[in-house]
């Protein structure tokens, strides 16, 4: 798999896994309408044309298929301390084949090779075994439980952090 910017045309197939309950379970936001989809990708566009840009949001392309399967995003969180965040969303089909956590390495690799990031991390809803555990395969450490910390469909939630330092890279 591979990472690129997103184009207008990619909203259908955005709209084929963001639509999908399974998806947004853990998500504060609901299964996407056809307009949801086409919002969501023009604002990844218009996010891309900023200066300085602060949010990478990038579409996940399967190399066999040349299909757009998910979507991955770094959001640099703070400039002056050199902290971003990650996350992923991927087509349930593609699920269990490591393509999220190879999305991750990549959004990890870039964050501190070129946007010199000094910590990048994640959260996922504690009851989302399969993101923490591509979050661990991915390299980042776990730090612990933010207790009902965002408010989502069903309740409040607990998310679970985890993290990476540029220092815990192997040095080349």
């Amino acid at each position: 798999m591979y990472l690129r910017e997103f184009k207008e045309e990619d909203w259908t197939a955005v709209h084929q896994y963001a639509s999908n309950d399974l998806v947004c379970r853990y998500q504060p936001w609901e299964p996407n309408r056809p307009e949801d989809s086409r919002r969501f990708v023009q604002q990844n566009i218009h996010d891309a044309a900023l200066k300085p840009r602060k949010r990478y949001a990038l579409a996940i392309i399967d190399k066999e298929t040349q299909r757009l399967v998910g979507a991955g995003d770094l959001h640099i969180r703070d400039f002056h301390g050199h902290n971003g965040e990650i996350g992923y969303s991927l087509h349930p089909a593609f699920w269990g084949r490591g393509i999220a956590t190879e999305a991750a390495r990549l959004l990890i690799d870039f964050g501190f090779r070129k946007l010199r990031l000094h910590r990048i991390y994640a959260t996922c809803d504690s009851r989302n075994t399969a993101s923490f555990k591509v979050m661990e395969k991915a390299g980042l450490s776990y730090e612990g439980r933010m207790r009902e910390n965002l408010l989502i469909k069903d309740g409040w939630r607990d998310s679970l952090l985890y993290s990476i330092l540029e220092t815990d890279l192997p040095r080349p």
